[in-house]
């Protein structure tokens, strides 16, 4: 959290407000915000002076283009934000970091748990960065149903697991997975590899239209609103979800109370009656 719908929702926030712009001052704020370069003055001396030519996201990753062939990266990890304010507003607590454009908005990275991180890498720093190691994304690349199952066959990990693991398909979170899973019928405990032909379809089926009921809803924010859009305001896809954060609430479908379990460590929201239970 955030996820790739979050993500995506910012992109397109930040996106008419940016580009064309030019950074004229940028400061680092927190030392463990720019861990991906040497120095915290790596990324202002790279950023200032510098044009945004254009806006992408790779999973859950925010790419700002900037002339030069350098990318400016963002990840906003457990509890990260981006506001667009004024430059005269004053900064919020946690603020990390903060990029000033000519005659434009102030960009301010809120993040309390430093779990995110800015960065602006070259193309062969790109290259050779986790981003390079990231599977397809799930709203712009998603493979076809065919691909995905044969990359799932003769896996015994949870199915569940595997939707979170990045390399596999980047972008679904433990939300995002959760709703898939429960749209699809399919057990989150299920080994990966004992899903059907059919199965596969369905799983297949339901990834974009979640994705994109969340994207349309402007992402989700939870009770704690550490997630917010650009301007302040909270993701409305909450009230829709149908499995997550739902324990002991009536499935939408089957009025079945929702379950909870733990796989690998992460909790599982699912209905015992509409998805299908493992090893059967």
């Amino acid at each position: 959290m955030p996820e790739l719908p979050e993500v995506e929702t910012v992109r397109r926030a930040i996106h008419p407000e940016l580009v064309g712009r030019r950074v004229e001052r940028a400061r680092i704020c927190h030392a463990r915000t720019a861990r991906r370069h040497a120095r915290s003055t790596d990324v202002e001396d790279r950023l200032v002076g510098r044009r945004v030519t254009g806006t992408d996201r790779i999973g859950k990753f925010l790419i700002l283009q900037l002339d030069s062939d350098l990318a400016w990266v963002i990840h906003l990890g457990m509890s990260g934000r981006i506001r667009l304010v004024p430059p005269e507003d004053p900064q919020e607590v946690h603020t990390r970091f903060w990029a000033e454009t000519d005659s434009g908005p102030s960009l301010r990275f809120i993040d309390a748990r430093t779990f995110g991180f800015v960065a602006v890498f070259t193309s062969e720093e790109m290259s050779s960065s986790s981003l390079a190691k990231l599977g397809p994304d799930a709203w712009n690349e998603l493979p076809s149903a065919h691909d995905l199952g044969m990359r799932m066959e003769g896996r015994s990990i949870a199915v569940k697991s595997l939707l979170l693991d990045q390399r596999f398909l980047a972008g679904l979170g433990n939300i995002y997975a959760d709703e898939v899973l429960h749209r699809a019928g399919i057990h989150p405990a299920r080994p990966a590899g004992s899903l059907s032909g059919s199965e596969v379809g369905m799983l297949h089926s339901r990834v974009r239209p979640v994705l994109r009921d969340g994207i349309r809803r402007g992402g989700t924010s939870l009770d704690d609103l550490a997630y917010l859009l650009p301007d302040g305001r909270a993701g409305g896809f909450l009230e829709y979800l149908q499995a997550y954060g739902r324990e002991g609430r009536p499935c939408r479908t089957c009025h079945t109370a929702i379950r909870r379990i733990v796989i690998r460590a992460r909790s599982c929201f699912f209905c015992p009656r509409c998805q299908r239970p493992p090893f059967t």
